[in-house]
């Protein structure tokens, strides 16, 4: 009965991966690894740029998330020049990465997660989709589209792209927020709100309770989490302390410039992505179900982890909600889709406050920078999890050296270890159907990589 089982391509992920099955001779599973083929590429055909573009180069980076890798860069070109953004533009760099946040959650969650619970796992696959979805609930359907469209033309409208974007620049923001700006946004917004809280209490009534059973046995490893958090121990998405929490609950914070004495790269053979683990706690590196070293996860799950509280109101209320429901840490992946309209909320709520901040229109938005010879680390945490950009320059401003931790990669160990707890789990005497090898995915699927 031994053979091997493919699944590829992963199918209703934001990318390119594939997982091979390994069964023994009784049928069941002796090994399984996770493909991923991302390339590596830039961080080295960077090398040699001038600083200043690179944060229209490295959005190329993902087209899901673009604007939080032209923030992160950004942020790591002030530091290699020594400036300092003003008030404002750093609140329309926030701003942008806020919107950004929670265009993205709505995609992740309807049209590429929420069709397994939705439709259901055991579904013909030419159904469970998002078409299925729209044909299942297609008023709701509607909806989401032009949601998602609204967060996505508000990018476009103010700051020129919604993909790709170039505002952000050396020193500050391109632009101004104009008054009329300002209201037209904010009315939006507070629509996107009202969609975000339906969302979740549509999902927490009509589609979370049909797989609660499944989040018990599907992917569940125990692992520690990263994260970014304000000064006061509160959710931050766009700067703070990185926060990295061991699996009993415990914590470190730790500035973003001294991320390399917390954090190692591994590399496996089977897997272009390099996978980082916890350097600090002196474990090395091991991806073994029963006693895994180093390992931790990033992304909304981990981030409501490591986080003591949200500092916006309705989002704290849920937050409080999944505690007494799930502790912390949760450690059950399934809950990152939780975790995630969580999130929805709190981008809705905190692109509210930042609009109604009077110092948001405020002209003075960008201070003058000259090229020169530094380094500088700029952190932010994207949809999938925190991300780094560290550069050095020399005194021209030529890039000589650059590393980027890509929010994703920090759970490509996780993401292996649930993959092969869910196979152990599911896969028995060499039994292998549509619905178990979907179940098998949907451990990937949950971190949204």
């Amino acid at each position: 009965m031994a053979r091997t089982i493919n699944i590829s391509p992963i199918t209703r992920i934001e990318g390119h991966a594939a997982i091979k099955i390994q069964l023994d001779d009784d049928g069941n599973v002796a090994d399984s690894k996770v493909h991923f083929m991302s390339l590596r590429g830039f961080e080295k055909f960077v090398e040699g740029k001038p600083a200043e573009e690179l944060p229209r180069i490295v959005n190329r980076i993902c087209g899901i998330c673009p604007w939080h890798h032209h923030l992160a860069s950004n942020k790591a070109v002030d530091g290699c020049f020594g400036v300092t953004p003003p008030r404002a533009g750093q609140k329309l760099r926030e701003l942008m990465q806020t919107i950004a946040h929670a265009e993205d959650k709505l995609l992740h969650f309807f049209f590429l997660a929420a069709a397994d619970f939705v439709i259901g796992p055991d579904a013909d696959y030419a159904a469970r989709n998002v078409i299925g979805i729209a044909k299942a609930n297609p008023e709701l359907a509607g909806k989401v589209v032009k949601m998602r469209q609204m967060a996505k033309m508000i990018l476009e409208k103010f700051a020129g792209k919604a993909i790709h974007p170039v505002a952000g620049v050396v020193g500050g923001f391109a632009k101004p927020l104009l008054e009329a700006d300002r209201k037209e946004i904010l009315a939006q917004m507070e629509e996107l709100l009202e969609f975000a809280l339906f969302t979740i209490e549509f999902a927490k009534t009509q589609v979370f309770p049909n797989y609660l059973d499944a989040v018990q046995t599907i992917g569940v490893i125990n692992t520690g989490f990263i994260g970014t958090v304000h000064d006061d121990g509160s959710l931050n998405l766009y700067h703070g302390k990185i926060r990295m929490m061991k699996p009993d609950s415990t914590y470190t914070d730790f500035d973003p410039a001294d991320y390399t004495d917390y954090i190692g790269e591994h590399v496996e053979p089977y897997s272009f992505g390099k996978m980082p683990y916890a350097r600090f706690w002196n474990e090395g590196f091991s991806l073994d179900l029963d006693a895994p070293k180093g390992i931790y996860r990033s992304n909304c799950l981990a981030r409501i982890n490591v986080a003591d509280r949200i500092s916006t109101p309705k989002a704290q209320a849920e937050l409080e909600e999944f505690r007494e429901k799930f502790g912390r840490p949760a450690q059950a992946t399934l809950l990152y889709h939780w975790a995630r309209l969580i999130e929805e909320v709190y981008a809705c709520e905190h692109a509210i406050e930042l609009l109604n901040d009077p110092e948001i229109t405020d002209p003075n938005i960008r201070v003058p920078a000259e090229p020169k010879a530094g380094r500088g680390v700029g952190c932010v945490e994207a949809p999938r999890g925190t991300l780094i950009h560290d550069y050095s320059t020399d005194e021209n401003g030529l890039i000589t050296r650059a590393n980027m931790i890509v929010g994703t990669t920090h759970n490509l160990g996780p993401i292996n270890m649930s993959v092969h707890q869910a196979a152990k789990t599911l896969i028995h005497d060499g039994h292998v159907d549509e619905g178990i090898l979907n179940r098998v995915e949907m451990a990937v699927r949950a971190y949204d990589p």
